[in-house]
């Protein structure tokens, strides 16, 4: 005879999905995919920073990405097993986003936004939506410029440091980046902010800890991106 799965049993089996079902566990999904975001933007940020040591050293740099793991992994793996969490978590992050927006559209009481957040972080927060599409539209053409290399006719496979050259000093290009890291600051200035808040740890004792937090991050980010395209622009890297 066979035995079926009770009812209970089946609904306790998808918790994680009942979970993001609800506004909480959507904030919960936003604010860890946030995190694994952010950190990959540090880490982009801080590994191009090899860029200021020469081509050499910026094309070795790229080269062991891709090796990392080697022999045991074949070329590129590894690179691949970093690349699809992130994509997982970006997915998300916009999900949730979308989601949550919605909600708040048909909400006759917003309890997300609170007047401290507005006080502290008002104009971001106005733009974290629209902020949000175009770093993702901006996501989209970087990828195709410097990794795909599907816009830039110029673009040589293993060789990061002549592509970003090459795109960069197109004055167009270069500006594009720089409008584009400023909007990708006050996203993550906004995010970091309201982290705390999405994951209910929201004490006034600890906001001020959280406003630098949030401008530190932003500002660390947003100069270290836009120093590339000014310096390749300004033909300090070349």
């Amino acid at each position: 005879m066979a035995v079926t799965e009770s009812p209970a049993k089946s609904r306790r089996s998808y918790w994680l999905l009942d979970l993001y079902g609800s506004g909480v566990g959507k904030k919960w999904a936003m604010a860890l995919s946030g995190i694994v975001l952010l950190g990959f933007v540090v880490a982009h940020m801080i590994g191009n920073l090899h860029m200021y040591q020469g081509a050499a050293e910026m094309n070795e740099y790229g080269e062991y990405l891709r090796e990392i793991g080697a022999p045991i992994l074949p070329h590129t793996v590894f690179l691949w097993l970093i690349r699809l969490p992130l994509a997982a978590a970006f997915v998300i992050h916009i999900h949730a986003a979308y989601a949550l927006t919605v909600t708040n559209h048909h909400a006759t009481i917003d309890k997300y936004k609170q007047p401290r957040e507005w006080l502290a972080a008002s104009y971001a927060s106005r733009t974290m939506r629209y902020s949000g599409v175009i770093v993702l539209l901006f996501v989209a053409w970087h990828l195709a410029d410097l990794t795909l290399g599907w816009l830039n006719p110029d673009f040589i496979a293993g060789a990061p440091y002549e592509n970003a050259v090459v795109s960069l000093s197109n004055v167009g290009i270069g500006v594009l980046y720089i409008v584009a890291n400023i909007l990708l600051g006050m996203h993550i200035f906004h995010g970091a902010w309201s982290l705390f808040q999405s994951i209910g740890v929201n004490n006034p004792r600890f906001n001020q800890w959280r406003r630098w937090l949030a401008q530190g991050l932003a500002t660390l980010i947003v100069i270290g991106n836009i120093s590339f395209p000014v310096m390749i622009m300004t033909g300090q890297v070349s």
